[in-house]
């Protein structure tokens, strides 16, 4: 098992703070959990803990961002996207102003922390605000990769990263391009399009198929917005359908966004894995992916019950 997104999310913005003096980092007092205090150990004079108030937090990226810095704005999803949605739609987005929203302890995995915090609606909230960039690194090279280019990148950018540790992918050094996906890896009969946490799980799933003689092509979508279009066209013309699988709600997420993708330029039947309309609960990060079905198992499930729908 590898490190978890957050924590490589802490190291790039060591390095990078290195490199690039505009660099500046803010957090709502919870430098410790987003792990942004690796960057305020290393560079105290740019680090700014705006206490808890989310909305003012990114009132003043905005103000940083206006003034020539690169600020990384940082806490949780549930705050970040959910507290200020307001501010990051009227005072960065609308203004194109060069802020990067990077959140973390997204999705069911935060846990105990139970339903309040386990954010399933923030991809869905981003990804519909004009000007923003909307990414979802599966493991920590990528979210290394993503964070150096969002550090280049002029424009708001949201970084969506969870509290667990992930399987690693990502090849060291691998660059970030958005509007592009990655073939993890190639197959013939079922498409499966992941990111996040689950395109480990995805990986897992093609392997159980094999075993079944189904062959599964897997793509990590971690480019949410802009999406790879070019590549979901590609496998609906010539896999039997597509399986999107995320750690979010399937109302208006990846599974969302493929499938507006699909009824634009390629109809293909589509399943989607995720959290079904529904707040989730305390417990284990284990537990809840197991009760609310993002595991391998029923990837693969649902990859092999569309095949068959197909076949009929």
């Amino acid at each position: 098992m590898g490190k978890a997104t957050r924590d490589a999310y802490g190291e790039a913005l060591k390095e990078l703070g290195a490199v690039n003096p505009d660099i500046v980092v803010l957090d709502a007092d919870l430098s410790a959990s987003t792990k942004t205090a690796v960057f305020a150990k290393e560079f105290p004079d740019r680090f700014y803990n705006t206490g808890i108030a989310e909305a003012n937090m990114m009132g003043v990226a905005a103000g940083l961002a206006a003034a020539g810095k690169i600020p990384f704005a940082s806490t949780f999803a549930v705050f970040g996207a959910g507290r200020a949605y307001e501010q990051i739609r009227n005072s960065i987005c609308y203004p194109k102003l060069n802020v990067k929203v990077a959140v973390t302890h997204a999705g069911l995995t935060v846990g105990e922390d139970g339903a309040t915090h386990q954010m399933l609606e923030d991809i869905s909230l981003m990804r519909t605000l004009p000007n923003m960039t909307v990414v979802v690194p599966a493991d920590a090279a990528e979210t290394k990769a993503v964070v150096k280019w969002a550090s280049e990148y002029k424009g708001p950018v949201y970084i969506r990263m969870g509290r667990a540790k992930c399987e690693d992918i990502t090849p060291e050094g691998a660059p970030f391009i958005p509007g592009k996906s990655v073939l993890v890896r190639d197959g013939k009969d079922v498409t499966i399009i992941a990111c996040g946490i689950m395109v480990a799980k995805a990986v897992e799933a093609a392997k159980m198929l094999e075993e079944k003689q189904i062959s599964a092509r897997v793509i990590n979508m971690s480019s949410i917005k802009p999406i790879d279009e070019e590549a979901i066209v590609k496998a609906a013309m010539e896999t039997k359908g597509i399986v999107t699988c995320e750690e979010h709600s399937v109302v208006g997420g990846l599974g969302g966004a493929v499938a507006e993708v699909l009824a634009k330029r390629a109809p293909a039947h589509i399943a989607m894995v995720g959290v079904e309309d529904t707040f989730g609960e305390s417990g284990t990060a284990d537990a809840l992916l197991e009760k609310y079905g993002l595991t391998a198992a029923h990837i693969a499930q649902e990859a092999a019950r569309l095949c068959e729908r197909k076949n009929a």
